[in-house]
């Protein structure tokens, strides 16, 4: 439950003491999950850990990584040989125990006092009497749990795997390459000789699971029980280990930058057509021949896209965030008219819905497919706009919820993005062609006076019904004529109170009894928004004046 109050150009939250603020995602598990990783050494569970976790937190799901070589550099301060991974090692085999024990401490902690929905146990798990520990420690805390095996047999995808991640781990600092992989390599032989796979047939039949074949040539996939189980299966059966780059940027100064207008579908500016002509110089210089250019269904981006002369793709999902009832207008205009609805959304600019619009969360929820193909896709050059080049580039970087609609995206300017081993690349090119500065830094002042309550309202702490946009694209280079603006709608503050995009029960959520709700139907009725907000205001009035102060509050 949080109260929410606005004065003066700013909004103040106040959270109620002891309960712990999260978003719609959060919610999408009953109950929290623990991902077990299995494998031998060098085998890409680390690689797979880090890139689910970051997928997971990206599309909102607090997960945390707890990587057992971390807890075992720190019982063991300086590693010498493969010799502490044998099996007939008893004191390192007790070390090994405590540090597991330890991390589902950890684990425990995050899923129980921290708000954390998912924990990776990153470790190799090889033996069934591991596993039957983490399965009782989870059927204990009523965690569920999810395996992901990774077998490979592949000696190539292995030599390489060593030398590309191996010999810059902690274990070996100032070794040479080629004691790295000896050593490496009878470590895995000292795991080998206890390994136990999982058996889909008989022993493991009633887990769930998934078995990740030779990086991803082929799949099994074993009793999938939820929607987030389905998710991380989905996530991991799109990723490959391949090298490619990812160039992203923006489309060319259009004239609503100029104006300092956000939304709409205008054209470039003249300064917009020369960044064309200068992304076309830059991909010949690039060399790059199996580009695939993807842009979105508005046509600034497609104007880009036209002046590089070879085919592109456009999708509709990589149009800019809708803003709704603010679309074409300025910041100062939208500050004028809608005070309550500029300040809210400095306030959570991530969660922040536009009235008849989307908000940022919303935004990521719509780009997820895009993600999957960038995964699984070679060259890829993405002309978008600001909103969504902030939404790919946080899921690339692994950016928060909190910093990603404040990442800087200027115009005329690529980002070329090579993913690594345990990370991201970033290069940064400056085509040199002026433009306007289009970017918001984050307010840095926090007012805490009190808004009038029919200010409030809901952000998007759930996700929407449908992740089509209401904004439809004009197509001028399609032959569609362009149309006009339509008019803005009337800035009527009691309306914020009721607005639900998903078209749910808003009304009877908020509390008001069975004859007020008959009232919002009949009402639903006109077709005139004033005489809907006027019997909307009346009926928020009257609730209002039958409760006391402290019990008037929201809940996301």
């Amino acid at each position: 439950h949080t109260h929410k109050s606005f004065a003066g150009g700013c909004l103040h939250v106040n959270v109620m003491p002891g309960l712990v603020k999260h978003t719609w995602a959060s919610y999408m598990t009953n109950s929290p999950t623990v991902i077990v990783m299995i494998g031998l050494p060098a085998r890409g569970k680390t690689y797979m850990s880090k890139k689910l976790t970051r997928y997971l937190n990206w599309i909102g799901v607090p997960t945390k990584v707890f990587n057992l070589g971390v807890y075992r550099r720190e019982a063991v301060k300086a590693y010498k040989s493969y010799d502490f991974f044998r099996h007939d090692n008893e004191e390192a085999m007790e070390i090994r125990k405590q540090c597991a024990l330890v991390a589902l401490q950890d684990v425990k902690a995050y899923l129980t006092e921290e708000g954390g929905q998912i924990a990776v146990f990153d470790a190799t798990n090889t033996t069934r009497e591991r596993r039957e520990l983490l399965l009782s420690f989870a059927k204990e805390h009523a965690y569920k749990v999810f395996f992901v095996e990774s077998l490979c047999d592949d000696p190539d995808v292995i030599a390489a795997n060593i030398m590309d991640v191996k010999v810059s781990s902690p274990d070996y600092p100032e070794r040479d390459r080629e004691s790295v992989m000896e050593d490496f390599l009878k470590r895995i032989e000292c795991y080998k000789v206890m390994y136990q796979p999982l058996d889909p047939d008989e022993h493991d039949k009633d887990l769930s699971f998934i078995q990740v074949i030779n990086v991803g040539r082929s799949f099994l996939v074993n009793k999938v029980q939820d929607y987030i189980q389905s998710k991380i299966v989905y996530y991991l059966m799109n990723i490959h280990v391949h090298s490619h780059s990812i160039y992203l940027c923006r489309h060319g100064e259009s004239d609503h930058n100029v104006e300092g207008r956000i939304g709409g579908d205008a054209m470039l500016s003249v300064q917009g057509k020369k960044f064309a002509g200068a992304l076309k110089g830059f991909v010949e210089q690039h060399g790059l021949p199996d580009l695939k250019v993807w842009t979105s269904q508005l046509g600034r981006t497609i104007q880009t896209a036209e002046e590089l002369g070879v085919p592109y793709e456009q999708w509709k999902i990589l149009n800019e965030i809708d803003a709704g009832v603010c679309e074409e207008m300025t910041y100062e205009m939208i500050e004028e008219t809608f005070p309550a609805e500029f300040a809210l959304r400095d306030q959570d600019k991530y969660h922040y819905r536009y009235p008849g619009g989307e908000s940022y969360q919303d935004l990521v929820q719509r780009l997820e497919p895009v993600i999957m193909e960038l995964e699984r896709q070679g060259n890829v050059l993405v002309i978008c706009h600001q909103a969504v080049m902030r939404c790919l580039l946080a899921y690339f970087l692994d950016k928060s919820a909190d910093d990603l609609p404040y990442l800087k995206c200027p115009l005329h300017t690529v980002l070329k993005l090579t993913p690594m081993a345990y990370g991201c690349k970033v290069d940064m090119f400056d085509l040199k062609v002026e433009a306007v500065n289009t970017h918001r830094d984050r307010p840095l002042v926090i007012c805490n006076d009190v808004v009038p309550t029919t200010f409030l309202r809901r952000n998007s702490f759930t996700p929407l019904s449908s992740h089509d946009q209401v904004k439809r694209p004009r197509l001028y280079s399609a032959g569609n004529p362009p149309q006009s603006r339509r008019p803005l709608a009337p800035f009527i503050p009691s309306m914020q109170s009721f607005e639900d995009p998903e078209g749910a029960d808003t009304v009877g959520r908020r509390g008001f009894c069975t004859e007020e709700s008959s009232i919002a139907q009949e009402c639903a009725g006109s077709h005139t928004a004033g005489t809907i907000s006027m019997a909307f205001e009346i009926m928020f009035e009257t609730w209002k004046h039958e409760h006391t102060p402290s019990t008037i509050r929201t809940t996301d």
